[in-house]
């Protein structure tokens, strides 16, 4: 795939020290789009100095929505695979060329599976999707999607969460796709995720709401 064809979407909240040297990596295989999510460092600079496309949010959104405007930007730039990875550095986004190789070989969907996982309800979550739908890490946050073949486009999504609705749609549609397992780096300060019980509360609730439509 052209790599002027692919986006890459990086959420951001207060990620100054990692921002650059992600986005810059990230360059090589696409074209990085980064959503500053109300920061109040300098993840705007550093993200405009690495020559991202620039999504910004006068508050902190939350993860969810920040990536729910990615998406929307990509695809109203008609980018064919869209990618998503975290922004504080603990993907490798050198791991990219692998997502891009199984997305030219014929995957809709690739998910990446993380060395570790940081919260209790992920591990209950993703305990479900292993045994539901063989997925053993739902909710990491890099993955990459074929947007050039039109079965995404027909699969039902809000921009709600849509990177959670999009990838147990596609699995739960049987849709091609891979998963990749990597090491996760550790992280140079804390998540800025919010408090561990909210988001613990938000996972699980997502979870009950899929359980729920289904």
């Amino acid at each position: 795939m052209d790599r002027s064809r692919i986006a890459v979407i990086i959420p951001a909240f207060n990620e100054e020290k990692t921002i650059f040297n992600v986005v810059k990596t990230v360059n090589k295989f696409g074209k990085s789009i980064v959503i500053d999510d109300g920061s109040i460092d300098k993840t705007s600079s550093e993200a405009q100095k690495s020559r991202a496309i620039l999504v910004v949010h006068k508050k902190n959104l939350g993860y969810d929505a920040a990536l729910n405007s990615g998406f929307k930007q990509a695809l109203k730039l008609k980018f064919n695979y869209i990618i998503t990875i975290d922004a504080d550095g603990q993907h490798n986004p050198k791991l990219l060329k692998k997502f891009i190789n199984l997305l030219d070989e014929g995957n809709l969907v690739v998910l990446g599976v993380r060395s570790k996982k940081a919260r209790l309800a992920e591990h209950i979550f993703g305990l479900y999707t292993k045994y539901r739908y063989n997925i053993e890490d739902p909710l990491c946050g890099l993955k990459a999607y074929n947007f050039q073949n039109n079965k995404l486009f027909k699969l039902s999504y809000t921009y709600e969460s849509i990177g959670t609705e999009l990838m147990l749609n596609s699995i739960s549609s049987g849709i091609k796709h891979k998963q990749v397992y990597f090491k996760v780096k550790e992280r140079i300060d804390k998540p800025r995720l919010g408090g561990s019980i909210l988001v613990n509360f938000k996972i699980l609730l997502s979870l009950f709401y899929w359980l729920v439509r289904k």
